[in-house]
């Protein structure tokens, strides 16, 4: 993956916890703003750091369209497209170098 290229992902709480989903055109530096508290908002007010899906687009307007699809999903649905890619909700950000976060 590159460093800079549109992406949507899903955060979580932990399993089957709050999820949160969003766009960004650089997935590291927002990771670190969620991680740092400085995204602000329902993440950082609800403890949402894990990083459990991703997926990388080529254009931000279809990541921004996709985006828009996947939050008017419901939450099953949600739950499905993060354990088809990964069943035990690890935080994926441990693949983009970040630290692991404390197990819950």
């Amino acid at each position: 993956m590159r460093t800079f290229e549109p992406t949507i992902y899903i955060l979580a709480s932990h399993y089957r916890g709050r999820l949160y989903t969003g766009v960004s055109s650089d997935l590291i530096a927002r990771i670190q703003q969620h991680r740092d508290g400085t995204f602000g908002g329902y993440t950082d007010e609800r403890d949402i750091k894990r990083l459990v899906w991703f997926e990388a687009h080529d254009d931000i307007e279809v990541a921004i369209s996709r985006e828009k699809t996947i939050k008017r999903w419901p939450r099953q649905w949600k739950f499905n497209v993060i354990e088809a890619a990964n069943p035990d909700w690890r935080d994926l950000a441990g693949t983009l170098g970040f630290p692991p976060l404390g197990a819950r």
